[in-house]
Parts: C-alpha cells; structure tokens; sequence
C-alpha cells in the first residue's frame, strides 16, 4: 500500500499518495491557479502560501514534508478578506502586469493575522521574499496598509470606485484587471487548461559555440509517453527573428551553435514528468569551438563569422552641423568612456505558449508584446498565409520589451500542426535566462562640449552595443540609442556613430528605454563634469540648455507646445539644491511612437452588443494599463460609465492591428485610435436621442497614423517623432552613501490615471536603481552564470522614498487627449543622477555600471 500524506488546505482535508512538489500538487492537482510558478526556484515569492500561519513558497515543500499542516492560499481567503484586497490593491495602484499579486496578497495576509496594524517597515520586511519588477512595491505596501485599516474597521471600501461610473481621462481608473489578477483566477498561458495536451521542451545546446556533429533521440523515443522528437529538418523554414530573420527555429546537425539558449530538437510528450526523463535520453555530439566573448572579439579581423555577412549586424551614423568644428572652437570639452552591462528584464512569468488546430490553420495563446508581430513570424517559420494563423494573449506578467521576439510561441505552433494536437511550450526560468534578449551591453566614448556659459555647442561619440547571438531589434534600439544620446538639449551640433556586433553572448534585443539608458547614463554624466568646469551647478546647465516649446531639439525637430522639460527642472529644483552635494540629477526625453518615418498605426473596432460597447483594439496589455485607457478614452468621448464598455482583448482574429507595445505608443498612439472610432459612435448617438439599443449590431471602424520623418531625411526641421515625453529626476544619498530619496517628475501630456501613472513612475525608478547599483547579469566565456536569485534585483526592503511628480501643461498635443507615454523614460533618468549624486559627493566618476564603490558595492564585500 502506499503511503497517504494528509494535511489541510483552505480549511479542507486532503489525502494523497503522491510525493510530490508542494506546488505543482496546489497547480496541477487541486487547480489552485493563484499559486503562481515564476520560478520554481523559491527565489521570486510568486508562489507564496500560508502553511500554519506563516509566508511559506510553496516550491520548498512537498506532500509529504507538508503532513499536518493547515495551508491556505488566496482561494481560502474569507470573502471580506478578499474584497478588502481587491479593493485597496485597485484603489492604490498596486496591481500592474499582477503576475506577483496572489504571493503579495499571501504575504499580506500572512502578516496582517500577526500584526493588525503594521507599519511601513514591517511590511517592507514581510514582503522581503516577494519580488516585483512592475510596482516599485510603494503601491504594494499602500495598499496593505488600507487593507489592515479596512479589516480593523477604520475604513470603509468605496464600492464605487470599482464600478466606475466616473472612468474618463483624468479620472481615478480602478483597473478593469485588478479583480482576477488580486484574488488568482486571471489566466496566465501557464494556467489554462485543455484536455489531452502535449508538453514540449527543447534540448539546448551545452556551449555557447559547437558544431552539431550528431544527434541521437533513439532512446528518447523509446520511453513510454514520449510522442515525437523535431530536429531542424522537420521546419519548413528553419529562421525566424523580430526585423532580420537570423535566428534559427533549432540548429541543424552539421550546423554550429551561437549562444546558451540555441535549441538542437524538440522533445514531445504526454506529460511535464515524462519530458524531464526524456531530455536527458538524448544524446548530442559536439565539436566544441571557441567563442565571440565579446566586441572586441568580434571586431577582429581573424574573428570566426557568427553569421554569414560577418559580426557586424547594424550600424547607424547621425549627424547635423559640424560637431568636429563646433568642438574645436569650444571653451570646454569632456571626453569619457562608459560600460553599461546586459540586464536581464526578470518579468516574474516565464514564457508559455499553447497552441492547437484551428479551422484551417492553427492558433496560438501566448504571452507577448505583440499577436501580429508573433503571427508574422510563425507564417514564416511555417510558410503560411498570416490568416491561417490565430494569436491571442492570455493575460502578460510583464514584458519591458523581453516578450516582443518569440520565445516558445514557434515551437508550440511547429509542433500542434505536425501532430494535429494541443502542445504546450514552457520555458524553466533558467531556460529564460539564457534564451530571450537582454539589455544590451554597450561601450561607448562620449565627448561633449559647451562655451564659456556652459551652453552645449557639440556631441562626438561613438557606441558599441553587443547585440549577442541574435539581431532582435538591434538597428532600431541602437537607432534609439544614437538619436537620444544627444538629450533633450538645444545645440544643433552633433556626429554620432553606432556599431552592433554579434557575439556568442545571449541575444540583446528590446528593453525598457530601448537603447536610451545607455547613452543617456552617458551623456549626462559628462554634463555634470561639464558643469563644474563651467562653474555652475548641475541644475543649472541644464536648466540653460533645456529644450522648450518653438525651440529645435539636436535632431532637428521643433518641439512642440506640450514639451515641459523646463516645468520638470523646476520641480525638483528646491529639493536638489536643499540637498546638494548628497544629490544628483539628470534630465531625459524618449520618444512616444516608433516614428523616423515607419509606419506606426492605431487601429480600434466598436460594436454595440446589446447595450455594451465591446472595445477591439490590437494592442497588447502587458500591465501598463492599456486595456483600462482604451475604456477611459471611450467613456470620455461617449461620456458614459464603466459599465458600458467591455475590452474584448487581443486577439489577431478579432482586433485589428494596433502596433506592437513598445515605444511607449499604446497610450497616444491607440488611445487615439479609440477617441477617433468613439467619436463615430457618438455622432451615431446623437442622431437616436442616446438610445444604445437603437444601435445594436453596428460595428464602428477608424485608425490614426501621423507621418514622420526618416532617420536622415532631407529637410530643414524633421519630425522624427508623433511626440515625446520628458523627465527630470533627483536622487537623494544619505551619510553612509545610500539612496534615500528619489523625486521623479515627469512630463507625459494629460495624465489619463493619476492611479496608475504613480506606480509606471516608481517602477521605473526602482528599475533603474538596480541598473545603476545592483543589478548584474553574470556571463562567463557567454555561459550565464546568474540565477533569478542572484541578479541583484532590489526587494521591498531596498527601496527608498519615491515621489513622482508629474506636471500637465494648458496646452497639450490635439491627439489623445493630450497624453504621452510613460512607461520607458521612467528608467532613464534615475540612473545618471545615481550617478550625479555619487560625483556630487566625491568628484569621482564611475563610468562603469552597476557602479563601483558604492555603499551597495562595499555592503556587499562586508
């Protein structure tokens, strides 16, 4: 007979004969989908229970070790328990991409039964093993305090925010996701369930660069349970990739690996347990060969070619005047090197897919930036028309530009057409690690010059980025990179030359900032030595130099009457002189919008269903918000409550194509597309007196698309970009040298969510602290060597005070109410002003990041 283990979950006796993970028995067995596998490491807390009144991960338990004890989850919450969360993470803003949420909700829990009335502290310390990469945990916190006010009666839940019957632009949104993402019914890919479905996994190479001499799945077949085993040969066409198609589906025998994350076959079976046993069966012969550690490696002229035009996959060179003359005849110049490192994005949901037969073709549900970028790149893996192909997002636990390039979509989709089955793709964390893009690395030497009033007069620089295995989107981030490397500045003077090697690091692709973080962390560190040439104060040149309204940015674009760079300075301006020389500053701008001329269009479908107004647009929330500011922007033109509107999701075969969600362009770029659609509807409205119902079965249509100019296009004044969001940050360091205080503010045209804009700007500060200070993706001979647990993210109890400022001119932009992206320039300016305030302190420029002796750095030593 075998051993039974019985213990009690969410008030419930259960018995079982397996001995099993604690949390895949919660997952698979007893369907409890709030407990989430983000890493199956431990490391991350989205897997966080209660087991006999205390925060437990579930991953450090089994059946067996779990015997006796009392374990609840979020489902065994009591019903005003869980409203009091729903309704204080909604009403504070706590909820983003909420694949954290359930393990934060636990951990709250957890502490709120021991300590009624906890102060900040105390919950920073309780939430210490949850991690969040959204939030900045400010929210977070916030709203575990309201919840623990609310159960001891102090306050009261407002049921009418929830439903919103005030919900247009400016208004304070409550989430139309906080509901299932609080209480673990959302569905994440990795919670769906589907009869009879396959698990595949890849067998990955064991060097970064071999050549496949053989592969032998034989006994891999064998085992019972094991369906089919894919090699290169069995794809039609064996390359895909985001813009340039380089990167192979699986490597083919005779064929030579590029990085960790490279695939060698695809192992079909009935079940997770058996893929475990079946992997290892199959047997890979290498002729190991020696690597492209890094651009210096690459650069070589004996260097072995990664790729068959050679190592150098983009260049971009951007000029305007005569920097080399302007430079010349300057007063003062500064010439620095910088090092900024591959970061990893650490999204806490690992990559999923699950794909199936569909009419005649196959549909995929998948987490990702964009339905139709990864529907392109499946019909041309597969060799099919794009229709025959059905993408639709579950719900994304976070992105940050690490979900735009496929990831398991592909395999998925190869594997549920050559077996006319449902096939589920999941990466390990691991796995993640090593496969999808990164930040990219750059080195880069940045020489900037100003008279004798510290006006800029010119920008020399050259950027290397190393792009890694793989293109991704390296022209148009090392595109970014070079175009914003000048700042938000007025000086017309300007040579910049932008390099991307391929080496056999993983691949570097899309990130939050896109490009931006580097050169900026650049550029403004050599405008602070600058400054004390001058003899002015880092507030102070920039403030002299910073763009307005009317003025011309250094790429040529005049900028237009919404530009508040100067309102941000003068924001911050009091505080950083209160606390100079333990402050730093920097300013930043980033683009909203793809623009330099490509196409870029916001597309949006209404259809009246009795007496709902389904909202269709094709843009991928990925927890910025987007799918509540398509509602806000409808119910601000229709003036109409919440409870009108449905989000009808992201689906290629229902929406229509609103771009990729990058560039910080939803807000403006889609946002607008739903005012303009709305506007048709209202027009229709106003002929039946309002009556809805007259209008039942009518589908409404519109897009907008603004042009811009090309990189380098001929003309006095070009539009590089629709619009673009500015910010200034000031970051505070106590005596021992650590951050105390970060004020961010920040012009993004009309606030759409004041709820929601607070935590996009703590977040990004958060992110760009680890960037500056801790973070550090650890790559040996182009082998990661860092675990989730180990890339330095900064947890609740790291966070300093953050206050996010943000400033709303008169006069705005005349499209989407006025508003601006937000997401990415969040991370920009933090980590300069990191830097800043370290200079400020000891005249001494740490030009490498994360940066040298620091208190976090010598902390870490002790």
């Amino acid at each position: 007979m075998p051993e039974t283990y019985s213990f009690t979950v969410n008030g419930n006796v259960i018995e079982t004969d397996k001995d099993k993970s604690l949390l895949r028995f919660l997952r698979d067995d007893m369907k409890l989908k709030s407990v989430k596998d983000g890493c199956s490491q431990g490391a991350c807390g989205t897997c966080t229970i209660i087991v006999d009144g205390k925060a437990t991960r579930a991953w450090i338990l089994t059946t067996k070790r779990a015997v006796g004890k009392n374990i609840i989850t979020v489902e065994g919450l009591s019903d005003r328990e869980k409203e009091a969360f729903v309704y204080a993470f909604g009403a504070k803003g706590a909820v983003q991409c909420g694949f954290c949420i359930p393990g934060m909700v636990i951990s709250g829990k957890a502490l709120i039964d021991t300590n009624p009335d906890p102060n900040e502290d105390e919950i920073k310390e309780a939430l210490k093993n949850n991690i969040c990469r959204c939030t900045g945990y400010k929210k977070i916190i916030e709203g575990i305090q309201l919840v623990a006010k609310i159960l001891r009666g102090e306050s009261s839940i407002d049921e009418e925010l929830e439903k919103g019957h005030k919900y247009g632009v400016g208004d304070n949104a409550f989430r139309i996701d906080v509901r299932e993402k609080v209480l673990g019914y959302g569905e994440y890919v990795d919670d769906v369930e589907i009869d009879d479905m396959l698990h595949v996994s890849a067998v990955r190479t064991k060097y970064p660069r071999a050549r496949i001499v053989d592969i032998d799945f034989s006994e891999a077949l064998k085992l019972d349970g094991v369906v089919a085993v894919l090699t290169a040969e069995d794809v039609p066409n064996n390359k895909v990739g985001h813009i340039q198609q380089d990167w192979d589906v699986m490597i083919a025998k005779g064929d030579i690996t590029r990085c960790m994350g490279d695939a060698i076959c695809l192992v079909v079976a009935e079940s997770e347990e058996i893929l475990k046993k079946a992997k290892p069966l199959v047997k890979i012969e290498y002729e190991v060969l020696e690597p492209v550690r890094n651009i210096d490696e690459a650069m070589k002229e004996d260097a072995p070619k990664l790729h068959p035009n050679g190592n150098l996959c983009q260049s971009r060179h951007v000029t305007r005047g005569n920097a080399k003359e302007a430079i010349a005849n300057s007063k003062y110049v500064v010439t620095r090197t910088y090092d900024t490192p591959f970061t990893e994005h650490a999204f806490l949901e690992p990559e999923c897919a699950i794909a199936f037969p569909y009419k005649d073709g196959v549909k995929i549900y998948s987490s990702d930036q964009s339905v139709f970028d990864t529907r392109k790149e499946v019909s041309i893996m597969l060799g099919w028309d794009k229709e025959r192909i059905v993408v639709e997002n579950k719900l994304v636990g976070g992105g940050f530009g690490g979900k735009e390039d496929m990831s398991v979509q592909h395999i998925a989709a190869l594997c549920a057409v050559k077996l006319q089955r449902t096939v589920k793709a999941k990466l390990t964390r691991d796995e993640s690690l090593a496969f999808h893009p990164k930040r990219h690395a750059m080195h880069g030497t940045f020489t900037l010059a100003c008279d004798e009033n510290g006006i800029f007069t010119g920008l020399d620089c050259d950027i290397y980025f190393d792009t890694g295995a793989y293109a991704s989107l390296c022209g148009p981030v090392l595109e970014r990179a070079c175009t914003h490397s000048v700042g938000p500045y007025c000086y017309q003077n300007t040579d910049i030359r932008g390099y991307g090697y391929y080496t056999n690091n993983p691949p570097a692709g899309a990130f939050r900032g896109f490009g931006v973080c580097q050169s900026e962390f650049a550029l403004e560190s050599n405008i602070n030595i600058l400054a004390e040439m001058v003899g002015i104060s880092p507030w102070e040149i920039r403030y002299r130099n910073a763009i307005e309204p009317g003025k011309v940015l250094p790429n040529g674009q005049i900028a237009d009457c919404s530009t508040a760079l100067k309102e941000t300075l003068d924001a911050v301006k009091d505080v950083y002189e209160k606390n100079y020389p333990n402050a730093g500053i920097a300013c930043a701008m980033k683009n909203a919008g793809v623009g330099v001329g490509l196409p870029d269009t916001g597309r949006a479908k209404l259809i009246v269903n009795d007496g709902i107004i389904e909202i269709y647009c094709g843009g991928s929330e990925i927890g910025q918000g987007c799918a509540t500011i398509f509602i806000q922007m409808a119910a601000e033109t229709l003036n109409m409550p919440k409870s009108k509107f449905k989000n009808m999701g992201c689906s290629s075969e229902l929406a229509p194509d609103s771009g990729t969600t990058s560039g910080s362009r939803q807000t403006l770029i889609s946002g607008e597309a739903v005012r303009r659609v709305s506007v048709l509807l209202k027009n229709d409205l106003d002929k039946v007196d309002g009556d809805l119902s007259k209008l039942d079965g009518k589908e409404y249509y519109d897009e907008y698309f603004e042009p811009t100019d090309k990189l380098g296009a001929d003309v006095p004044n070009p539009k590089s970009h629709v619009a673009y969001g500015y910010a200034t940050h000031v970051v505070i360091l106590d005596d021992d040298g650590k951050v105390k205080e970060v004020y961010a503010a920040h012009d993004s045209g009309k606030v759409v969510n004041p709820i929601s804009i607070q935590g996009q700007i703590e977040g990004g500060v958060l992110m760009s602290l680890g960037y500056a200070l801790t973070e550090d993706f650890k790559l040996q001979d182009c082998v990661p060597k860092s675990k989730f647990g180990t890339l330095g993210l900064m947890k609740s109890i790291d966070i300093p005070k953050i206050n996010a400022i943000y400033v709303e001119k008169d006069e705005l932009l005349g499209v989407a109410y006025g508003s601006k992206g937000i997401g990415e320039i969040a991370t920009i300016p933090t980590a300069p002003a990191v830097q800043g305030a370290y200079y400020a302190r000891d005249h001494k420029l740490r030009p490498k990041l994360p940066m040298e002796d620091t208190f976090y750095t010598n902390k870490k030593k002790k």
